[in-house]
């Protein structure tokens, strides 16, 4: 008998609807070949694959209209960032979230992560002669809930490269 195959715990909230107005933190983070840049006094200075990433981020309002970009870094091996969907998503592909058996790639947030990532892999390839996987599996988001909240987030964000080298927590006191 073969073992069972180990299922991934989902990142996402169960039925949330991650398609709905509201602010998201989002960490991205690349796998262990690839290096968006250096931390030099508490500056990034990022590596080509680095600005292929910046670019490609800001371009995300350019495809996804309902989507609005806030508070970003990008460090040596991932992307932190907030992203605000201004209104809900009419996305045909959306059952009710009362069905724990939903697609939850189809919802907005997913979406634009996933293309997001797809658009700097297929940048990075152009100019390789071997297909480079860039990133992770997956990302991880937080749901922000209050201005508070985002302040803090957009601090933490900003202070990113500074406390690079001081501790690798993610805590955000909030």
């Amino acid at each position: 008998m073969k073992p069972p195959i180990c299922q991934r715990k989902p990142n996402r909230m169960p039925r949330y609807n991650y398609s709905a107005r509201g602010c998201y933190f989002v960490t991205i983070c690349v796998n262990n070949e690839t290096n968006l840049g250096e931390i030099n006094g508490g500056e990034i200075a990022l590596s080509d694959i680095g600005e292929t990433v910046k670019k490609c981020w800001l371009e995300i309002p350019d495809h996804f209209t309902g989507i609005r970009l806030d508070e970003f870094i990008i460090m040596p091996d991932h992307l932190h960032g907030i992203l605000v969907i201004l209104q809900n998503s009419r996305n045909a592909n959306l059952r009710s979230l009362q069905n724990t058996n939903i697609n939850r790639s189809k919802l907005l947030l997913s979406k634009v992560i996933q293309n997001f990532k797809a658009a700097v892999t297929r940048e990075v390839n152009k100019s390789r002669s071997y297909q480079a996987i860039v990133w992770q599996k997956s990302f991880y988001d937080h749901i922000i809930h209050s201005y508070k909240e985002l302040i803090a987030v957009r601090r933490y964000i900003k202070d990113n490269p500074i406390n690079w080298q001081k501790n690798d927590n993610d805590y955000i006191d909030m």
